[in-house]
């Protein structure tokens, strides 16, 4: 047998072979470049391994074919540790665009001296950005106000669209009160000054499903600044050809059958990332089946998950306490599991299971904790749900194995 790549990427932010399902996100992006003034600005959303920013990377090339410049960053949590960190983040990423268009201005000759040069051309680059930031009088957002229109009113206006921002995990943008630093609101308050002026600055901010609520309690005229696309796992269809349209190239040894398909869709549910990793694990085995002579090489399922638990569900689930993992079993075993549910209904599921059941107080402590490890997230209308896909799936596995008392 000829030696074929597997060709499944289950890697963080890899794109995989055939990108399913995400034209209708694709064109809600396309629209928001349309915009001769932006009146709305992006957020992608979505629990993990839902390919948010696989998604984000095909919106560069979509931006770019309609003439808009790109900015692309990771929000690291050390941007948005102080106001002055975000601004740095800011300057850096801008420099490194704007490095290749020129500038003019009036050199100020010395004290004594007479200049025969008054008029001097210079990249646009990180020193002379940083420049305006440090000149220009008052708070961090007037600086950076400052900067922005600079850096429009230094480019070629006619040849380009305008600029996309765009930044990756921003749930990690958060305000910190108790240290005067509030770098999220400043953010948003330099952004929407930018585009009353009319100045086509495109946001566009990808993250957790906390992001969102994060942006609304920061600035509440955040509402009607974003337009939020929140992905979901792929429906029956994208799932399909996400599974088959990387086998089907030339020399590939392996085929799906219908009912290895909706196996594998079964399996992860429709989430990407769980589709790339369990289509990896299949190939390979199969390919080694196959060179032992196996025929009718088997999925080996169980192995499978094993591996998938290890990888991806045993690192968020031991940062919970017993407590909170016995609280976590209870939400696994209502209806409204997989999509959102309320402090009561833990609460009264609680009493039916447990010896020591939980009070509403303790549950919106906990779910507060949990929160912040990132296993619960709280949206918008006052219910809750598992920040982590097919969290409920893993324990029950859990509870199969006796890992939880």
């Amino acid at each position: 047998m000829e030696s074929f790549e597997n060709p499944f990427r289950p890697g963080a932010g890899h794109t995989p072979p055939y990108l399913a399902g995400r034209s209708n996100e694709q064109d809600e992006v396309k629209k928001a470049l349309n915009q001769r003034v932006v009146l709305e600005n992006i957020v992608l959303t979505g629990l993990r391994g839902v390919g948010k920013t696989v998604l984000l990377e095909t919106f560069k090339p979509i931006a770019q074919a309609k003439r808009w410049l790109w900015i692309g960053q990771d929000m690291s949590e050390s941007a948005s540790v102080s106001e002055s960190n975000l601004a740095e983040r800011l300057i850096a990423d801008i420099a490194v665009l704007t490095s290749t268009f020129l500038v003019t201005h009036e050199k100020q000759p010395s004290v004594g001296f007479e200049s025969h040069e008054s008029i001097v051309t210079r990249p646009v680059g990180y020193d002379v950005i940083r420049d305006i930031y440090t000149a220009t009088p008052g708070l961090v957002s007037d600086k950076l106000k400052a900067v922005m229109l600079f850096v429009w009113r230094s480019i070629p206006q006619d040849a380009i669209g305008g600029i996309v921002f765009a930044y990756d995990e921003a749930q990690n943008l958060a305000d910190h009160a108790h240290k005067e630093q509030y770098p999220l609101s400043i953010l948003l308050d330099v952004f929407q000054y930018i585009q009353r002026q009319g100045i086509p600055f495109l946001l566009i901010l990808t993250g957790l499903p906390t992001l969102f609520p994060k942006l609304v309690d920061a600035r509440t005229y955040t509402e009607r600044m974003f337009h939020v696309i929140f992905l979901t796992q792929l429906d029956e269809k994208a799932s399909h050809d996400a599974i088959t349209i990387p086998v089907q190239k030339s020399g590939c040894p392996i085929t799906f059958s219908k009912r290895t398909v909706e196996s594998i869709t079964k399996m992860s549910g429709g989430y990407p990332y769980f589709i790339q990793f369990i289509c990896r694990e299949i190939f390979d085995s199969w390919i080694s089946q196959i060179q032992r002579g196996i025929k009718s090489p088997q999925i080996p399922s169980r192995e499978i998950i094993k591996k998938l638990d290890n990888d991806f569900f045993i690192g968020r689930w031991a940062k919970a306490t017993d407590r909170q993992r016995q609280l976590m079993h209870v939400i696994s075993t209502l209806d409204t599991c997989h999509s959102e549910f309320s402090v009561q209904e833990v609460v009264n599921r609680s009493k039916k299971m447990l010896n020591r059941p939980f009070s509403s107080s303790h549950v919106n402590q906990m779910l507060v904790s949990l929160g912040d490890i990132g296993l619960i997230y709280k949206n918008r209308y006052g219910k809750y749900s598992f920040a982590v896909p097919l969290l409920s799936d893993f324990i029950g596995r859990q509870i199969t194995e006796g890992l939880i008392i």
